[in-house]
Protein backbone atom coordinates (compact mmCIF):
# COMPACT_ATOMS: atom_id res chain seq x y z
CA UNK A 1 0.00 0.00 0.00
CA UNK A 2 1.66 3.55 -0.64
CA UNK A 3 1.46 6.09 1.26
CA UNK A 4 -1.69 8.32 0.43
CA UNK A 5 -3.46 5.05 0.48
CA UNK A 6 -2.14 4.40 4.03
CA UNK A 7 -3.18 7.66 5.17
CA UNK A 8 -6.66 7.50 3.43
CA UNK A 9 -6.78 4.26 5.73
CA UNK A 10 -5.45 6.22 8.77
CA UNK A 11 -8.41 8.94 7.91
CA UNK A 12 -11.05 6.81 7.81
CA UNK A 13 -10.24 4.94 11.28
CA UNK A 14 -10.39 8.41 12.80
CA UNK A 15 -13.30 8.99 11.28
CA UNK A 16 -14.56 6.12 12.79
CA UNK A 17 -13.35 6.25 16.09
CA UNK A 18 -16.10 7.57 18.43
CA UNK A 19 -13.81 7.15 21.45
CA UNK A 20 -12.34 10.55 20.40
CA UNK A 21 -13.18 14.02 22.27
CA UNK A 22 -14.17 17.27 19.79
CA UNK A 23 -16.58 14.55 17.26
CA UNK A 24 -18.92 17.63 17.50
CA UNK A 25 -16.47 19.45 14.73
CA UNK A 26 -15.24 18.43 11.25
CA UNK A 27 -12.28 15.97 11.13
CA UNK A 28 -9.43 17.87 9.40
CA UNK A 29 -6.61 15.48 9.23
CA UNK A 30 -4.25 17.30 6.79
CA UNK A 31 -2.86 17.81 3.51
CA UNK A 32 0.31 17.88 1.07
CA UNK A 33 2.12 15.57 -0.49
CA UNK A 34 2.68 12.72 1.49
CA UNK A 35 6.20 12.04 0.25
CA UNK A 36 7.16 14.70 1.77
CA UNK A 37 10.50 15.52 3.58
CA UNK A 38 8.97 18.47 5.82
CA UNK A 39 5.48 18.42 7.87
CA UNK A 40 4.04 21.19 9.21
CA UNK A 41 2.83 20.96 12.32
CA UNK A 42 0.19 23.25 14.48
CA UNK A 43 -1.93 22.61 17.16
CA UNK A 44 -5.65 22.16 15.91
CA UNK A 45 -8.43 23.74 13.71
CA UNK A 46 -9.74 27.15 14.06
CA UNK A 47 -13.26 27.89 12.60
CA UNK A 48 -12.24 28.31 9.06
CA UNK A 49 -10.30 25.19 9.09
CA UNK A 50 -13.52 23.12 10.36
CA UNK A 51 -15.02 24.68 7.56
CA UNK A 52 -13.33 23.98 5.29
CA UNK A 53 -12.11 20.57 6.49
CA UNK A 54 -8.54 21.88 5.63
CA UNK A 55 -5.36 22.66 7.90
CA UNK A 56 -4.42 26.68 7.76
CA UNK A 57 -6.72 28.34 5.69
CA UNK A 58 -7.51 31.51 7.56
CA UNK A 59 -5.57 34.18 8.23
CA UNK A 60 -2.51 32.60 10.25
CA UNK A 61 -2.59 29.95 6.93
CA UNK A 62 -2.16 32.26 4.69
CA UNK A 63 0.74 33.72 6.21
CA UNK A 64 2.07 30.48 6.45
CA UNK A 65 1.30 29.12 2.84
CA UNK A 66 2.91 32.84 1.68
CA UNK A 67 5.99 32.05 3.18
CA UNK A 68 6.29 28.85 1.86
CA UNK A 69 5.91 30.08 -1.43
CA UNK A 70 8.42 33.04 -0.62
CA UNK A 71 11.08 30.08 -0.27
CA UNK A 72 9.97 28.69 -3.65
CA UNK A 73 8.46 25.59 -2.21
CA UNK A 74 4.63 24.93 -3.43
CA UNK A 75 2.21 24.32 -0.98
CA UNK A 76 1.39 21.20 -2.76
CA UNK A 77 5.04 19.63 -1.86
CA UNK A 78 4.43 19.73 1.78
CA UNK A 79 2.62 18.21 4.23
CA UNK A 80 0.82 20.35 6.26
CA UNK A 81 -1.66 19.25 9.72
CA UNK A 82 -2.36 19.39 13.71
CA UNK A 83 -1.75 17.90 16.64
CA UNK A 84 -5.46 17.67 17.28
CA UNK A 85 -7.66 17.19 14.37
CA UNK A 86 -10.86 18.76 15.61
CA UNK A 87 -11.28 22.28 16.12
CA UNK A 88 -11.95 22.86 20.16
CA UNK A 89 -14.83 24.87 20.69
CA UNK A 90 -14.74 28.81 20.82
CA UNK A 91 -10.97 28.44 19.27
CA UNK A 92 -9.75 27.59 23.02
CA UNK A 93 -6.13 26.00 23.67
CA UNK A 94 -6.58 22.43 23.28
CA UNK A 95 -6.66 20.09 26.44
CA UNK A 96 -4.26 17.86 27.59
CA UNK A 97 -6.57 15.01 26.98
CA UNK A 98 -7.77 16.43 23.82
CA UNK A 99 -4.00 16.04 22.52
CA UNK A 100 -3.50 12.80 24.39
CA UNK A 101 -6.66 11.45 22.66
CA UNK A 102 -5.43 12.53 19.23
CA UNK A 103 -1.84 11.21 19.61
CA UNK A 104 -1.53 7.70 18.60
CA UNK A 105 -2.74 8.80 15.51
CA UNK A 106 -0.47 11.81 14.78
CA UNK A 107 2.20 9.18 15.75
CA UNK A 108 0.87 6.89 12.96
CA UNK A 109 0.07 9.57 10.41
CA UNK A 110 4.18 11.01 10.71
CA UNK A 111 5.45 7.04 11.12
CA UNK A 112 3.67 6.59 7.44
CA UNK A 113 4.84 10.46 6.07
CA UNK A 114 8.66 9.79 7.29
CA UNK A 115 9.73 13.26 6.55
CA UNK A 116 13.39 14.53 7.57
CA UNK A 117 11.79 17.78 8.90
CA UNK A 118 8.62 18.25 11.34
CA UNK A 119 8.71 22.18 11.37
CA UNK A 120 6.45 22.81 15.03
CA UNK A 121 4.53 25.65 14.73
CA UNK A 122 3.61 27.20 18.22
CA UNK A 123 4.46 26.26 21.81
CA UNK A 124 1.85 23.17 21.40
CA UNK A 125 3.08 21.47 19.13
CA UNK A 126 7.19 22.51 19.90
CA UNK A 127 5.98 21.04 23.63
CA UNK A 128 4.29 18.05 22.11
CA UNK A 129 7.65 16.97 21.25
CA UNK A 130 10.04 18.85 23.71
CA UNK A 131 7.84 19.21 26.92
CA UNK A 132 10.40 21.19 28.79
CA UNK A 133 11.26 23.87 25.48
CA UNK A 134 10.05 27.49 25.68
CA UNK A 135 8.90 28.59 22.10
CA UNK A 136 10.73 32.10 23.00
CA UNK A 137 13.83 30.60 23.25
CA UNK A 138 13.52 28.14 21.62
CA UNK A 139 12.56 28.71 18.12
CA UNK A 140 14.84 28.78 15.42
CA UNK A 141 16.81 26.08 17.03
CA UNK A 142 17.58 22.07 15.50
CA UNK A 143 16.78 19.43 17.83
CA UNK A 144 17.62 16.11 16.30
CA UNK A 145 15.34 12.92 17.30
CA UNK A 146 16.19 9.21 15.89
CA UNK A 147 14.37 10.04 12.31
CA UNK A 148 13.96 13.56 12.20
CA UNK A 149 15.03 16.91 12.93
CA UNK A 150 12.61 18.88 15.20
CA UNK A 151 12.39 22.75 13.91
CA UNK A 152 9.92 25.03 16.10
CA UNK A 153 9.04 28.11 15.32
CA UNK A 154 6.53 30.87 15.93
CA UNK A 155 2.68 30.01 15.33
CA UNK A 156 1.61 32.33 12.24
CA UNK A 157 -0.87 33.33 14.33
CA UNK A 158 1.26 35.01 16.82
CA UNK A 159 3.49 36.07 13.88
CA UNK A 160 0.20 38.05 13.16
CA UNK A 161 -0.11 39.57 16.59
CA UNK A 162 3.28 40.90 16.94
CA UNK A 163 5.89 42.80 14.32
CA UNK A 164 8.57 41.49 16.45
CA UNK A 165 7.69 37.41 16.42
CA UNK A 166 6.62 38.44 12.58
CA UNK A 167 10.26 39.12 11.74
CA UNK A 168 11.60 35.98 13.89
CA UNK A 169 8.50 33.94 12.23
CA UNK A 170 9.97 34.69 8.40
CA UNK A 171 13.73 35.25 9.58
CA UNK A 172 13.32 31.24 10.46
CA UNK A 173 11.43 30.74 7.86
CA UNK A 174 14.03 31.72 5.35
CA UNK A 175 16.27 29.04 6.94
CA UNK A 176 14.31 26.09 6.08
CA UNK A 177 16.03 25.39 2.65
CA UNK A 178 19.11 24.85 3.94
CA UNK A 179 17.72 23.02 6.70
CA UNK A 180 16.33 20.36 4.19
CA UNK A 181 19.70 20.46 2.13
CA UNK A 182 21.75 19.54 5.31
CA UNK A 183 19.00 17.28 7.21
CA UNK A 184 20.49 13.87 5.79
CA UNK A 185 24.00 14.19 6.58
CA UNK A 186 22.83 15.36 10.39
CA UNK A 187 20.39 12.38 10.64
CA UNK A 188 23.29 10.26 9.47
CA UNK A 189 25.93 11.30 11.94
CA UNK A 190 27.29 8.70 13.95
CA UNK A 191 27.63 8.55 17.64
CA UNK A 192 25.00 11.65 18.18
CA UNK A 193 21.94 8.93 18.07
CA UNK A 194 19.11 10.02 20.48
CA UNK A 195 17.54 6.84 21.82
CA UNK A 196 14.08 7.24 22.79
CA UNK A 197 14.51 7.44 26.55
CA UNK A 198 17.28 10.17 25.89
CA UNK A 199 16.27 14.21 25.84
CA UNK A 200 16.91 14.43 22.02
CA UNK A 201 20.03 17.07 20.95
CA UNK A 202 20.07 20.64 19.90
CA UNK A 203 22.28 20.36 15.76
CA UNK A 204 23.44 24.03 15.18
CA UNK A 205 24.12 24.39 11.17
CA UNK A 206 24.97 28.17 11.36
Amino acid sequence: MDKASELKKLEQEIAADNTLPLREANLVFGEGNPESETVFIGEAPGKNEDEQKRPFVGRAGQLLRQCIRDINWKEEDVYITNIVKRRPPENRDPLPNEIESYKPYLTRQLAIIKPKIIVALGRFSMNYFLPDAKISRDHGKIFRFNDFLLYPIYHPAAALRSTQMKEEFEKNFKELPQILEKAGNLLAERGTETRKEEKPTQKKLF
